[in-house]
């Protein structure tokens, strides 16, 4: 069954596609046991990451980059959440089918690449700083100006000036330096993942979250690199991308300074310390980011919390394909992740994280999962 104007009785009037949504994508109905691979997921995984969900939704407190407001139906359906207690991923997974219908993710005629299923990778960077600028720490992380008053909403982003402006001081007098880093790809790689950790010379730990942004659009450097016959595509990661601005300079009118330029979008950080080392980093829902269980998705078509069944072959440690299929919970977003069918999975904290995420860049199949309407408590 495919949507259309009238809802099945498995749908709500309410969970019916928005118009942005109906504009660049279809729902198909689906049974959980067509979807690839849905019976040997850990269920209890999933449960507790969607969990998260629900208790941030229970507080009543704003996210942190506010999308599109949660249905009625996936409110009720948290309100059961928040009570049921699944013990095993058997009992998990029943909760989970007798609480949603997955809904294949189709894309229109026409449809942007971004609308047929793509799917990215990021990470929470660990890197060495400093409070204090240095011989080894010459690149800033900045604050919010202190004039702005940032909003979390999609219509009022207020724009600022672009990335190159800002380097040659056009916010001097505005904001601080929250911390030094090592240079400008460092500082670069923070802004796009949204979060970092930072090692500080005597050892303690500092914490980013993200604060807001100038308000222009995200534009891809390894795409530039790739598109000029800089970097093969077939070779190019994060580390190659890394190694190719350093080894291009950086400094003023340097290559590789002019290519982080070409990306205009910038990304203001606070320093949070509330977190401990073995807890993710925060996203624009306001929860915990869970590895390999969150995605960043398009908040201006999809609320937070909502499942989705991903199929895809990806890239594991060793470059090997490998099946990945997995319920994975919309838990935030980013200015680049824009499309239908288009994820970006949070691979954890560290290197070894960075260089998997790094290695995404894969097409897929998306199923959203909406809350049923009518279901009584189990």
């Amino acid at each position: 069954m495919v949507i259309t104007m009238a809802a099945p009785a498995s749908l709500s009037a309410e969970n019916l596609p928005s118009p942005e949504l109906a504009a660049r994508a279809r729902l198909h109905e689906m049974t959980f046991d067509k979807l690839p691979g849905f019976a040997g997921d850990d269920h209890l995984a999933a449960w507790t990451t969607l969990r998260k969900s629900c208790e941030r939704l229970s507080e009543a407190a704003p996210s942190i980059r506010i999308g599109q407001a949660p249905t009625s139906a996936f409110q009720a359906f948290c309100a059961v959440a928040l009570t049921a207690k699944p013990t095993d991923a058997r009992s998990a997974r029943a909760l989970i089918e007798r609480y949603f219908a997955p809904w294949r993710i189709e894309p229109i005629a026409g449809a942007d690449p971004y609308d047929r299923g793509f799917l990215t990778g990021y990470y929470e960077p660990e890197v060495a700083g400093s409070l204090e600028r240095s011989e080894a720490f010459q690149e800033p992380i900045l604050s919010l100006p202190d004039d702005i008053a940032y909003t979390s909403s999609i219509a009022s982003q207020p724009v600022l000036p672009t990335r190159e402006e800002i380097d040659k001081g056009a916010l001097a007098q505005r904001t601080r330096p929250v911390v030094w880093v090592r240079d400008g790809i460092e500082a670069f790689m923070i802004h796009v993942q949204g979060s970092a950790r930072i090692r500080l010379p005597d050892g303690r730990l500092l914490r980013l979250a993200y604060a807001g942004r100038n308000g222009h659009p995200y534009t891809s450097i390894g795409k530039i690199l790739v598109d000029t016959g800089a970097i093969a595509a077939a070779d190019m990661s994060l580390a190659r991308l890394k190694q190719w601005v350093r080894d291009n300079g950086q400094s003023e009118g340097e290559a590789g300074r002019t290519l982080l330029r070409n990306n205009r979008s910038y990304v203001f950080y606070k320093a949070i310390d509330n977190l401990g080392e073995d807890q993710g980093p925060i996203g624009g829902e306001g929860v915990e980011l869970t590895p390999l269980r969150s995605i960043a998705v398009d908040r201006s078509l999809w609320h937070y919390g909502l499942p989705f069944w991903i199929d895809a072959d990806l890239p594991d440690a060793h470059g090997r394909s490998k099946p990945f299929r997995r319920l994975m919970i919309a838990q935030d977003t980013g200015t680049a992740i824009v499309g239908a069918a288009r994820a970006d999975i949070f691979y954890g904290t560290g290197d070894k994280a960075g260089a998997l995420a790094g290695d995404i860049r894969h097409t897929g199949d998306f199923y959203v999962l909406l809350p049923r309407t009518g279901v009584g408590a189990p």
